[in-house]
């Protein structure tokens, strides 16, 4: 079965009764604001010498082919068919105006030959790798300063053999932070689409200073104790529309996020206008998130029918001390949580720092956080919503929203501080630094 479906069914079941039911017919997508395009010109892994047996490595093949894409530069663009098969390679970059196309059956899968892999620069933004001082390993698969590259097919893999990066992450033996399944950085009119990502050594869709970004239709899986296995991580971006798709990972499924500390302050570049609908996952972290890394601002994120199962918190916000910054005009609705540790959690001390250099008078703003109709089943804990005691979170409403709690003793179903905001029709009751609201009708009227 489709997971992404599961939302549908559960209406018709009545499971979750505060979930909108929807028609398939007539979904509401976000994906016109890049339009797929055909390319006229196509050519094959297997014209460069690509061979699929799981065993031949197809570097070269793969840098030729796209070589190729970049010097001919046919009118509209190619299209590079990968045929069903094993392709082995090492990391390579994409080019502009390219369709990669993966056929059913086609897995691209990264070599586990570590020594080899392309160091690159950490990203402005972050001053360093995430996880180690200095550069980084470059992404599998790789673009910078792009325009108009789609990925789709017909849910081909691509497949990251993560496993030996993630032991050398926990025996301590990295030396730079781990590779990204995919990065754009400095891109624009992006697709990805009907294609099976695995196994990422790290975080595994990450746009950053791009815009124009389209994620839909993706199925993106990894073990549940691979760390830091992200799905999708909008950073520093614009205008993405990540929907209709399924996510089962190690992180956050969705990490919203815009830069690190003193360095994410100095780039200066938000996130911005990021829509995020129909998207079923599990993972022993966050759902939907928002940050920790969000120096450069976040701004303007709504998520919509939200499945979510098996979690560690459902909706997470997080930010902490020295990251400056400011995140606002965030709305989740129509979320359906089974399973997690919290339901909701709104922090402010969450996260490490690049280096201790970060200052400690930069206090991130939180405002204007708005989440409607959720619904839980079997939640440990309600929320915990905590914010700063010099930057109290500010504009919180909480809407029709219902979590079927399973405290333990001397647990508090919400937990509150330094938080303004208020609150109308939740169960169980929230904290009293949130006002009740009687009357109908969002609460954010009465901030």
């Amino acid at each position: 079965m489709n997971r992404f479906l599961i939302s549908v069914f559960l209406c018709y079941l009545a499971i979750a009764p505060f979930l909108n039911c929807f028609s398939l017919a007539e979904l509401i997508t976000c994906s016109g604001i890049v339009p797929m395009r055909y390319r006229n010109d196509k050519i094959s892994i297997t014209d460069f010498g690509g061979v699929g047996d799981g065993k031949t490595v197809n570097t070269k093949a793969f840098r030729e082919a796209i070589y190729r894409i970049e010097h001919l530069r046919r009118r509209g663009g190619t299209l590079l068919y990968i045929p069903p098969g094993v392709y082995l390679t090492e990391s390579f970059n994409l080019t502009s105006y390219m369709t990669l196309y993966l056929a059913r059956g086609a897995v691209i899968k990264a070599t586990q030959n570590t020594l080899n892999w392309p160091l690159i620069a950490p990203l402005p933004s972050y001053g360093r790798g995430r996880e180690l001082p200095g550069g980084r390993y470059m992404s599998f698969i790789h673009g910078d300063g792009l325009r108009d590259v789609i990925i789709t097919g017909e849910n081909g893999t691509i497949d990251g053999q993560g496993e030996v990066w993630w032991n050398m992450w926990r025996q301590r033996t990295l030396q730079f932070t781990r590779p990204n399944l995919v990065e754009f950085i400095n891109s624009q009119n992006i697709i990805i689409s009907n294609v099976i990502f695995r196994n990422s050594p790290f975080w595994n869709i990450h746009p950053v200073y791009s815009r124009n970004i389209v994620v839909r239709y993706v199925t993106i899986l990894a073990p549940s104790d691979s760390p830091n296995t992200d799905g999708i991580d909008p950073d520093s971006s614009s205008e993405v529309c990540i929907e209709d798709s399924y996510i089962s990972t190690g992180d956050d499924l969705v990490a919203v996020k815009s830069g690190w500390d003193e360095y994410g302050i100095a780039y200066d570049r938000p996130s911005s206008d990021i829509t995020i609908r129909r998207v079923t996952g599990s993972s022993p972290f966050g759902g939907i998130a928002v940050g920790s890394e969000a120096s450069g601002g976040v701004q303007n994120v709504f998520a919509e029918h939200i499945n979510l199962f098996n979690m560690g918190t459902g909706i997470h916000i997080k930010t902490n001390i020295g990251r400056g910054g400011f995140i606002k005009n965030i709305t989740a609705s129509n979320v359906y949580i089974e399973n997690a540790r919290k339901g909701i959690k709104i922090s402010g001390d969450v996260g490490d720092h690049p280096d201790d250099n970060y200052n400690r008078n930069a206090l991130p703003v939180v405002h204007g956080i708005t989440l409607k109709d959720v619904w839980g089943v079997n939640v440990l804990q309600a929320g915990l919503i905590q914010g700063l005691r010099d930057s109290p979170f500010t504009g919180i409403c909480l809407s029709n929203i219902n979590l079927r709690t399973t405290t333990r003793p001397r647990t508090p179903t919400w937990k509150c501080s330094d938080v303004r905001g208020a609150a109308h029709q939740v169960s169980p009751l929230p904290c009293s630094e949130l006002s009740s609201v009687q009357n109908t009708g969002s609460c954010s009227t009465h901030f």
